[in-house]
């Protein structure tokens, strides 16, 4: 009876099309933006394993996704006296030049911790034979960091980035993304994108000195991702083999950019949903 072959043929599917995703998240704002978007995933009935250090601010477990930790070599009250000093620099006032320098010294300091969280993660043997193991299907990480493409990388999945933007512009190099300095203002720049001769010439020095700026906070991952893919790789090349870019971008507060097929931008996506007032 063709009503009985197809009850035997449904039997035979999963109760969920659910996928497996493995979730390499940045601590902080980044964190708070990213869980938005993974507890309803969760409810849907995807596989999520979160992987965080032993020690963070706000990555907590949650019933809609599992959690896999790893020892780091630092306190709370270290890694909370960080976020606290670094979130006080970036609102203080002075001059282009005083600003870029107090932000410089506060992303160095800043990549070393988060360089030690990276290195503790991918050569965690025990967690990485675990992860080799588990077949995802993607992973879904803040390429603010690279840590997660690394171990993408080392997976062979596919990988999906979610976030703001990187430091010097490094997402629009890891794409080929059109991104003009005599157009596109520059952070700390402070300006329109209606510039006049000489601030497009400021803003031409200043993506030069991001140049730098990126060389010195993401070189050390390049020696990373180099020594635990045991090959050499570069971090534009890393970042280049995502398969899809959602930019937490709204070109209501940003300025308007050309943007490459796979960097799509989904606005409205900062921290958490709060109920604010009229």
């Amino acid at each position: 009876h063709p009503q009985l072959l197809l009850l035997l043929l449904l039997s035979g599917l999963p109760l969920a099309a659910g996928g497996k995703l493995l979730v390499v998240p940045v601590d902080g704002s980044h964190w708070l933006s990213m869980r938005e978007v993974l507890e309803p995933l969760g409810q849907k009935g995807h596989e999520i394993v979160v992987v965080a250090p032993e020690i963070s601010l706000y990555i907590k477990p949650s019933e809609h996704f599992s959690m896999k930790t790893y020892p780091v070599p630092f306190t709370k009250e270290e890694l909370h006296g960080h976020f606290s000093s670094f979130s006080q620099q970036v609102f203080e006032e002075g001059s282009l030049l005083e600003r870029f320098i107090k932000m410089q010294k506060a992303m160095k300091r800043s990549s070393t911790l988060y360089l030690t969280t990276c290195t503790h993660l991918l050569f965690n043997k025990e967690l990485v034979r675990y992860l080799e193991e588990s077949q995802f299907d993607a992973v879904f990480t803040d390429p603010f960091l690279p840590c997660g493409q690394i171990l993408a990388e080392h997976l062979s999945v596919p990988s999906v980035f979610f976030l703001r933007a990187i430091p010097c512009g490094l997402e629009f190099e890891a794409t080929q993304c059109p991104n003009p300095p005599s157009y596109v203002p520059r952070n700390f720049m402070g300006t329109t994108d209606h510039m006049n001769f000489l601030q497009r010439v400021k803003n031409l020095l200043l993506d030069f000195l991001s140049f730098f700026l990126c060389d010195f906070v993401y070189d050390p991952y390049r020696n990373l991702a180099s020594e635990f893919l045991e090959r050499d790789v570069s971090i534009p090349e890393l970042l280049s083999h995502a398969s899809i870019w959602l930019m937490r971008l709204d070109f209501a507060f940003e300025y308007p950019r050309p943007l490459m097929p796979n960097m799509i931008a989904i606005g409205g996506v900062n921290c958490a949903s709060k109920k604010l007032s009229q």
